[in-house]
This record gives structure tokens, sequence and C-alpha cells, in this order.
């Protein structure tokens, strides 16, 4: 009995191994390999998708290039030092949005009254809604900001060596993780407001819209709001201005590139404590 005992004490003890594991993730990656599925079976209306996100992105990257049709530098910056910014900053919400964007789903499951089948599996919720569907027309989104960090780090002079290939590195995944911070935060506050999408939206993509800019050119609010409460900047303008020795604005020295991380972690504790909050305060659609 001891034995027993002992064997049971030392199976509880381990961790969960690589079986178990996957066995845990089989739901779903079976859920996302149907929904995959789903838009690739009407090839003609999968391929019109694939065209439209591809020019709502090269829309907004011509809407900077006619810009600098007008002026020759902006907050300091010309136009070729502003492709890395936009290719940064472009290619993390992408990305984001690609994993975490249908998280704008939330407000309609709630009003529906759907959101009580989640309540009923035995996975996490945000998990759930995370990986309940995937929107494959994003990826040609993505190729527009994959194409313009590309050129910006072709034609600017950047002095390659481990630490600005570092610095590139940390800025995307920072600014990636940022990002889907921003949705889960709109997932959370969706609890109270119901039908606040527009003013989420305001924060989530106008937020996006903001981080492909140079921040040298926000008013102080804008600094405040963008630069530090939504840390935008720090997604795409500041890696930049380290990348390339350039001297930072007021408010944003350049040493606070490599502080993207910083700007990740403060941004999923924001969301993480509004989607805790959300969730407890649901009660149920009554369905």
């Amino acid at each position: 009995m001891a034995a027993g005992r002992d064997l049971w004490w030392r199976n509880e003890a381990q961790p969960p191994g690589r079986g178990d594991l996957r066995a845990r993730l089989r739901p779903y990656r079976v859920v996302l390999a149907s929904r995959a599925r789903s838009q690739t079976a009407y090839r003609a209306n999968f391929a019109l998708d694939l065209v439209s996100s591809l020019l709502v992105g090269v829309a907004e990257l011509l809407e900077i290039w006619v810009l600098f049709h007008a002026v020759t530098r902006l907050g300091g910056l010309e136009f070729h030092q502003i492709l890395l910014v936009f290719g940064l900053a472009d290619l993390a919400f992408s990305l984001a949005d690609l994993a975490f964007g249908h998280c704008d789903e939330l407000a309609t499951y709630v009003r529906a009254g759907t959101l009580d089948v989640f309540y009923l599996r035995p996975q996490p919720l945000l998990l759930q809604l995370v990986t309940c569907d995937v929107t494959l027309r994003r990826l040609a989104r993505a190729s527009v900001g994959v194409c313009a960090l590309g050129v910006g780090l072709a034609v600017n002079d950047i002095s390659w060596n481990p630490s600005s290939v570092a610095l590139l590195m940390t800025a995307l995944a920072s600014g990636v993780a940022m990002f889907s911070a921003l949705f889960v935060w709109a997932a959370g506050v969706q609890f109270f407001l119901v039908d606040g999408a527009e003013m989420t939206n305001a924060v989530t993509y106008g937020g996006r819209y903001a981080a492909t800019q140079p921040a040298s050119v926000w008013s102080r609010p804008l600094k405040a709001v963008f630069g530090f409460a939504v840390p935008m900047a720090f997604t795409g303008f500041l890696p930049t201005l380290r990348l390339l020795g350039l001297p930072g604005p007021a408010w944003f020295p350049t040493w606070l590139g490599w502080c993207g991380p910083l700007g990740a972690l403060w941004t999923w504790g924001m969301a993480l404590l509004f989607w805790r909050w959300g969730v407890r305060h649901y009660r149920s659609g009554g369905g």
C-alpha cells in the first residue's frame, strides 16, 4: 500500500508529458484546421478575399507614399526611414490580427447568448475564443508588412551586428505581443459595453495607424496615450530610431527602443486585468 501511495504521488508530481500536451492541444488544432479548410473550399471566393485584404494594406502604404510627395521629411524622418517604421508596425499588427483579430466577435457572441456554449467546454475561455476561428485572408495583409520591412531594411544604412539583429527580433516579437494584447483588452471591455466595437476599434485599429507614423509629430496628449498608456511607439518608431542611430524627440529617448518587452508586459497586464474583470461581470445570455 505504501509503495502504491508512493507511486501515485510520483505520478501526480510529474509534469504533463509531451503526449498529454498534444492531446490537450488537439481540439484546438482540429477546429482551426476545419476553419481553414472551409475558407479554401471555394477557391475563387478565397482568392478575392486575399486580393481585397492585400489592396487594403497597399492602400495604407500608398497613403504614406502620397504624403511624402508633399513633404521631404516628416517628424525628422524621410520616406525610406518611414518604410522601416511602417514595416515593423504593420507586420506586427497583421500577425496579431491573424491570431487574435477575431476576438472582435465577442460582442456578437454576448448579444446572441452563444458565449454560454464556451463555458460548457473544459477549456479556458480566452483560449477557446482565440482558437475558435482563423481568417486566412489576413495573410495577404501581412505580406505588405513583410515587403515594406524588407525594403526598409535594404535601403537604410544599418550597422548590422548581433545587437541590431537582436533589437529587430525583439521589436517584432514585442510588437506582435502588444497588438495581440490590445485585441484581448478590447474583448474584455465588450463584456461591459456589449455594442461598443467602434470605441474599442479606436484603440486597436487607431493604435495600429498611430504606430505606423512617426511619434515625433504627435501632440502631447497623443504622446501620453499612444506613447505610454497604449505603447504603440515601441512597435516601430523607437526601434527604428535605435537601428538607424537617429536622435530621439522629446519624451522618446532612443534607449527606449530596447524597452519593447516592458511595453508588452504592461499591455498584457492591462488586457488580462480587463479580461478577468469582464468575465467576472458576465451573467450569461439567459438562453
